[in-house]
């Protein structure tokens, strides 16, 4: 029955009224002057819309034939998308606004790349699977040039557009093969192709090698990683810190759901491809970062380095692999979310600053600022008894358990290296030259969300907030 199916899609065809209405709505009114509205408007929105996903959802729903899934996994997900979009767009405001860059488009493009990231992680057809991934991109290349005069913001945006059309071909071309192939776009069929009796057929593989290399491209994983660093240093500080939060974990999420309800019987076969993306992203990400300079681009190759992390887990292939990945993907975004709030603060002489000198003898000026940014770096670098040592070590754990030991042992020695430059960091704040220092000049929102997740960094290693059970039930939905 449509009606059925359209009541499974509730929330993004609500998403997509609202920024729809909203744009028109705007276009017919104040514009630029609305846009501080559309803004906390588009917040209140997504927050609504995880408080109903994360209260409501039952069970698992198909909508047309298998090409949207409603279930836990798909739930856990979306909140986490939601809420981590919310926090980013109310750190946004404050250094928008004084740069004269808040305009009506920007929360409404948000907006519509939120609806793309939530059909990306219910896709269970490789049409579906696209057209979520193509609104999320084409979303995403506009907000990355959103300073039209700066060059930087523009060159940003040119290259992710080239290079993700890249990758969109790659994908593609995987896509094709897997229908030639397997007969159908329905995750449900490539399945029960894959899965026959005797190896693989060769097509297949291709298919899948071509779809990950797609989706390795949207995580940013090594060796597709080339557009990370120049797209979060010239994109606007906010655009950066979305970057690194929502987009990831749908681009995550959506690779777990292709591996596993597409080629879920054939793991040995996926198996080593994404073994080999964690190991290459986790060192690269890892040494690359050591000669940074500037904070962003130390960021992006630590965004690498972590999400060769939660590909570990993946790479398990086993329900406890899934659950670590979603544990681990919820506190990254929760560390990013804070250190970004620390970013958008940096300032001198009213400009923004991202160069790590900066920071000389931050301490000094700012204690309580400074604590909260030792501990997010701490939970970055993995050192205990911080969250972020006890998300790398269930994917650690997942590995062990999957027999992956030597997936494991790589992991380790790449986070001791990664150790370096996050201490580095808090060197500089403590016992740095008191010389060139930035001016700290944060909003209450951007202290509120700088010292909330350094709290959970270090509160959360009760009961990681109760998460761990609701990332239990999602993993069990989508490994059955």
């Amino acid at each position: 029955m449509l009606a059925n199916d359209l009541a499974i899609l509730t929330p993004e065809i609500l998403l997509a009224i609202y920024a729809m209405l909203a744009l028109i709505a705007i276009v017919y009114t104040g514009k630029d002057a609305m846009a501080r509205l559309s803004l906390w408007m588009t917040s209140g929105v997504f927050i609504g819309l995880a408080a109903w996903i994360g209260l409501s959802g039952q069970g698992t729903n198909i909508a047309f034939d298998g090409m949207f899934v409603d279930d836990a996994f798909s739930r856990f997900a979306k909140v986490t998308i939601l809420l981590s979009a919310a926090a980013v767009l109310l750190m946004s405001q404050d250094y928008m606004e004084r740069r004269d860059l808040l305009r009506f488009e920007y929360p409404l493009l948000i907006a519509l790349a939120a609806v793309g990231m939530m059909v990306m992680v219910s896709a269970g057809d490789l049409m579906a699977l696209y057209m979520g991934l193509e609104l999320q991109s084409l979303a995403l290349y506009v907000v990355a040039s959103l300073r039209r005069d700066n060059l930087k913001s523009t060159e940003a945006g040119l290259k992710y557009f080239v290079l993700g059309a890249l990758s969109s071909g790659l994908l593609l071309y995987g896509a094709s093969l897997t229908y030639g192939y397997a007969g159908t776009t329905l995750f449900s069929g490539i399945i029960e192709a894959a899965s026959g009796d005797g190896p693989m057929s060769l097509g297949l593989v291709f298919g899948l090698v071509f779809l990950s290399a797609g989706l390795a491209f949207k995580v940013s994983a090594a060796p597709f990683h080339m557009w990370t660093p120049d797209v979060y240093e010239g994109s606007p500080t906010p655009v950066t810190a979305f970057f690194a939060t929502a987009p990831k974990v749908a681009a995550m999420c959506l690779f777990a759901r292709v591996v596993h309800d597409a080629f879920g019987g054939s793991v040995g076969d996926w198996q080593q491809i994404v073994a080999f993306l964690a190991v290459i992203s986790m060192f690269l990400g890892a040494i690359a970062a050591i000669g940074q300079t500037n904070i962003k681009r130390l960021m992006a190759y630590s965004s690498i380095a972590h999400m060769g992390f939660a590909l570990m887990g993946l790479a398990a292939g086993t329900a406890l692999g899934v659950q670590a990945m979603l544990i681990y993907m919820a506190i990254y975004v929760t560390m990013n979310i804070g250190t970004f709030a620390f970013i958008l603060s940096m300032e001198k002489e009213g400009q923004p600053v991202t160069e790590i000198a900066a920071l000389n003898s931050f301490a000094k000026r700012e204690p309580l600022q400074a604590l909260a940014v030792l501990v997010l770096m701490f939970s970055l670098a993995g050192v205990p008894p911080m969250v972020g040592f006890f998300g790398k070590y269930g994917v650690l754990i997942a590995a062990v358990d999957a027999g992956l030991s030597w997936l494991a042992i790589a992991g380790v020695i790449a986070s001791v290296i990664g150790a370096f430059y996050y201490l580095r960091i808090v060197y500089y704040m403590y016992f740095g030259d008191d010389r060139d220092a930035v001016d700290y000049k944060a909003s209450p929102v951007l202290w509120g969300m700088l010292v909330a997740s350094a709290a959970i960094m270090v509160i959360g290693v009760l009961n990681f907030f109760g998460i761990e059970a609701p990332a239990a039930q999602a993993a069990a939905a989508l490994v059955n």
